[in-house]
């Protein structure tokens, strides 16, 4: 069995992705033939997270502490170097297939209450592929009897057509506002976003997260990287659930992967919102969430 365990290829026309069970994610995404999203092969881990669904908080919780509702809690760092808590506990799980079309499937995770994280969620995303492209629709809800907090986020890396190297690519991302941060990536403060018109990416290196989405008549922010080169270029949607959009250009990725592609993560929060509180989903007894996002190739 691949180290992403289960695969799922669903696919419409032009369209195909495989899905895999370790992480709830998109292990490759094509479209005509060319490599859409930065992909892995059956017996490699996923590079960066790459693919994966993130939850109960995306991004970083400083010190792994927090507190809600009066109680001090302690997760588990697992980025050394930061000193930090990544990207939550259902990255690494093993999610259920319940529905599978030629087309489509939808996937459940359970993720049980423990030291750190004392709430149950329940996790259901239903990925798709269709005229618009890939389209990932999530739903979290609280099958317990306390209000439950959380966040969420997803971690594609995109390949802006047909460069081998971002560094000729353009990104833009229409936000209002950047968030500053620390040496444990952790916001410390905002300023003015610098990638609200399209820019060459040339030698920046980027690991920042962005808020106050410009959203178009139907609720939608797109971040666009393109290949000035072919003309190609893929686009990143996100409804008004994801709030926030963490932009990481790949430096940290080994061999052929770094600068290769960039990770383009619609975030329901910042980092660090389990601490803070900002844009944290309270979830009550029964309550569920609702979040949409997709890749569309151009």
């Amino acid at each position: 069995m691949a180290l992403s365990g289960e695969q799922w290829a669903i696919a419409y026309n032009d369209h195909e992705a495989v899905i895999v069970a370790v992480g709830g994610g998109v292990r490759s995404y094509t479209y005509r033939g060319r490599p859409v999203v930065m992909g892995y092969a059956d017996e490699e881990l996923a590079p960066g997270w790459s693919g994966h669904v993130l939850a109960p908080w995306p991004n970083r919780i400083r010190d792994g502490k927090y507190a809600y509702d009066g109680t001090e809690y302690q997760l588990p760092v697992n980025e050394i170097e930061t000193n930090t808590a990544l990207h939550g506990f259902v990255a690494w799980a093993e999610w259920n297939a319940v529905d599978v079309t030629d087309t489509s499937v939808t996937l459940e995770c359970r993720l049980p209450a423990r030291l750190g994280y004392p709430w149950t969620l329940q996790l259901r995303t239903r990925w798709s592929v269709g005229p618009g492209g890939l389209r990932a629709a999530h739903t979290v809800s609280n099958p317990g009897h306390k209000t439950a907090p959380f966040g969420l986020g997803t971690h594609s890396y995109l390949i802006p057509g047909s460069l081998e190297r971002i560094d000729e690519a353009t990104l833009h991302v229409p936000a209002a506002k950047k968030l500053k941060l620390d040496k444990q990536r952790i916001p410390v403060g905002a300023g003015a976003a610098d990638f609200d018109d399209p820019t060459v990416l040339k030698d920046l290196v980027i690991d920042d997260c962005y808020g106050d989405l410009k959203r178009g008549s139907d609720g939608t922010a797109e971040v666009r990287l393109a290949d000035p080169v072919s003309g190609q270029a893929v686009t990143v949607w996100m409804d008004d659930s994801f709030g926030w959009v963490h932009i990481y250009t790949s430096d940290g990725l080994e061999g052929d992967r770094k600068r290769g592609a960039v990770a383009i993560e619609p975030t329901t929060c910042p980092p660090n919102a389990l601490a803070t509180g900002e844009d944290l989903v309270e979830l009550s007894p029964s309550e569920a969430w609702f979040g949409v996002w997709g890749i569309r190739p151009e």
